[in-house]
């Protein structure tokens, strides 16, 4: 038994689509689950929706419409006759329609996940249909039956006893009969049946879980590189593929930021043994990266970069110290708000913390901090984390680049920085 996890840009369009229906036909040759992510851009184009709804910034209706001629523009392009799945596309969007023309009654998290989420059951209803339609008999299943959650919206803890039921109890016997089945990432169901989502590109995830929850041989993420590469390409034009990696190693780089798999997906796969392969949907016969227990230790240096940071500068306002009674209430305000720290530094009287800068989240820990501390914050930031590293590649990379902070361990240099003024 295998799960295999295509994201949105293996699903981008009519033809990739066909293309995965050609790498399934290859090697889906033994019992397969299938996690699927939404379409392209359709998350962003969701994300643009909740926020002209929630906010009243844009139109809502109207980007769902763009969106909606997006997907029938694919099916028409897929089926000669797409009467029946286009039923399920528009049965989707009217469900979408109905709840952008009420009120919002619950939290901006909330309705993001019940409005985002609908880009996975998009992608799979099409998928699902083609499949099917080219004699590749399959299961469509609804992950939010599947992956239970609580009621952490937009980044669902989940319940692992639970899910292992209902995956034993309801996916285990579909796919023993069928052999193929189709389901999406990214999002679960808590016990109330509001839908929840696992954090942003959290596909990987669903499918570690799923491979968890079913003693999977192996996990194979079809990408759009041809493994793990050393640094991301669009800042590097001589990317090195990086073969093979431990889970340790492989923990690092997410938690670090390399955006190859999500930060979620390694325990759960290190926790059964079971390998996760990456590999190219463009180049599928190529051996791709493969990340499993060993003692061999990555030395090939890796550039790691996270755009659109914010550093915050938390001040006691009494000029007393950051020692533990401050940083007891500091991590537990990050900790209500769901605000994870990518790089924390702490002097005497400051308690530096770069993270990703979500308005969402951000401003009402803004709000609360306040009422405690002194703030300071700088927008625009970019952490840039180095493994290995080199000094000689320092100057290069920092060039233009102001350092707000610096860190360094033996193996790891991190850097915060922002644009000098005139570069």
């Amino acid at each position: 038994m295998q799960v295999f996890k295509f994201g949105g840009a293996s699903v981008k369009n009519a033809e990739a689509v066909k293309n995965v229906a050609s790498i399934l036909k290859s090697y889906a040759t033994k019992a397969t689950i299938v996690v699927v992510s939404a379409m392209d851009k359709t998350t962003n184009k969701l994300e643009e929706v909740t926020n002209a709804y929630f906010y009243k910034k844009g139109d809502a209706v109207a980007l769902l419409n763009e969106l909606k001629n997006f997907h029938l523009g694919i099916t028409s392009q897929l089926f000669s006759d797409s009467t029946r799945v286009n039923n399920e596309i528009e049965n989707v969007f009217v469900e979408l329609l109905w709840a952008v023309e009420e009120e919002p009654a619950f939290s901006y998290n909330h309705h993001y996940d019940q409005l985002v989420s609908q880009g996975e059951v998009l992608a799979t209803k099409i998928v699902s249909a083609y499949l099917n339609e080219n004699g590749i008999r399959n299961t469509w299943m609804d992950a939010r039956g599947l992956i239970q959650t609580d009621n952490t919206f937009r980044e669902g803890k989940v319940d692992y006893a639970l899910s292992q039921d209902v995956v034993s109890t309801q996916l285990l016997p579909k796919l023993k009969s069928d052999g193929l089945v189709i389901t999406q990432g990214f999002i679960g169901g808590t016990s109330e049946n509001y839908t929840t989502t696992l954090g942003r590109e959290g596909s990987d995830y669903t499918a570690a879980l799923l491979a968890y929850f079913t003693n999977a041989e192996k996990v194979i993420i079809w990408k759009d590189v041809p493994g793990v590469l050393n640094a991301d390409p669009k800042y590097f034009k001589n990317t090195k593929k990086i073969e093979e990696l431990a889970y340790h190693d492989a923990i690092e780089l997410t938690y670090y930021g390399a955006s190859v798999i999500h930060p979620k997906t390694i325990k759960p796969l290190q926790n059964k043994g079971i390998p996760l392969y990456v590999r190219s949907f463009l180049k599928p016969t190529e051996a791709g990266t493969v990340i499993k227990e060993s003692d061999k230790r990555m030395n090939v240096t890796s550039y790691i970069f996270k755009d659109q940071q914010i550093l915050l500068s938390i001040q006691p306002k009494d000029f007393s110290f950051i020692a533990e009674d401050n940083l007891s209430t500091i991590f537990s305000m990050f900790s209500k708000h769901n605000v994870h720290a990518n790089m924390i530094q702490n002097s005497a009287i400051s308690f530096s913390v770069c993270t990703d800068d979500d308005e969402h989240k951000i401003e009402p820990l803004l709000c609360d901090l306040q009422e405690h501390f002194k703030v300071l914050y700088n927008k625009n930031v970019q952490l840039m984390t180095i493994r290995n590293y080199d000094n000689d590649i320092l100057e290069k990379l920092s060039e233009n680049k102001i350092i707000l902070i610096e860190q360094r361990s033996r193996t790891t240099l991190q850097l915060v920085m922002k644009e000098a003024e005139g570069s």
